[in-house]
């Protein structure tokens, strides 16, 4: 929510500067059309930039009508339409700002850490074991998770005092501390076609397919990048 009312103030901050210049460069025979998308996407900045430049010769007193002035004031409007809809395509198509909520991936990730969902990668190929990604919760859609995806469609998957193997295979986990490790033993289960299995790195306290199934491939949002 502050990320939004900030970016909400600065959008607006940024539109009222934008008509400021516009109009005053029209009146000085500068280059208004470019001032006014330089103040625009550069907010204070280019305004504390304007205000530099303006004071340069040549300096001319160029009238312009009540009308042009008008709408030269508003030329940031169609500049924060544009600037909407450019950002509406990248957090559907491309990218999204997201924050984490509790100690299920722990320590990878911690609670309240903002990360940000790659959601083309999945575009191009099919997520892999390791990935931590974001998905809609398969029991409540309306919900979304942050997990690690530990198997893949068709895989066989088994714990033994805690310890994943998929397809008999040890499934790396040092890095998973001693005290984030559960101690359970289940399996073997088999992950249907186009489903995937899903656990948070904090095991003992993590809510995840152990307990309440698979995830389907189209409840998976995007991959998040795992911090170095």
């Amino acid at each position: 929510m502050t990320f939004a009312l900030g970016l909400v103030l600065w959008m607006a901050v940024s539109i009222v500067l934008t008509g400021i210049v516009a109009v005053d460069a029209a009146r000085r025979g500068r280059s208004w059309y470019g001032w006014s998308r330089l103040v625009f996407v550069t907010g204070i900045f280019g305004f504390i930039a304007w205000l530099a430049a303006r004071q340069r010769p040549p300096a001319t007193d160029v009238r312009i009508g009540a009308r042009r002035t008008g709408l030269l004031a508003l030329t940031g409007v169609p500049l924060f339409a544009w600037g909407i809809l450019l950002m509406t395509c990248v957090v559907t198509f491309f990218v999204q700002s997201a924050r984490i909520e509790g100690q299920a991936m722990s320590p990878t990730l911690k609670d309240q850490e903002r990360v940000f969902i790659n959601k083309l990668v999945y575009r191009t190929h099919d997520p892999e074991a390791g990935d931590i990604v974001m998905f809609y919760y398969p029991v409540d859609p309306d919900k979304s998770f942050v997990k690690r995806i530990v198997g893949l469609p068709n895989d066989t998957l088994r714990s033994q005092d805690g310890h994943i193997y998929r397809n008999e295979m040890l499934v790396r986990d040092e890095f998973i501390p001693a005290e984030h490790r559960s101690h359970d033993t289940w399996g073997p289960t088999v992950v249907p076609p186009g489903q995937y299995f899903v656990m948070g790195d904090h095991r003992n306290n993590s809510s995840d397919s152990r307990s309440w199934g698979f995830v389907p491939k189209r409840y998976i949002v995007g991959r998040i990048a795992e911090p170095r």
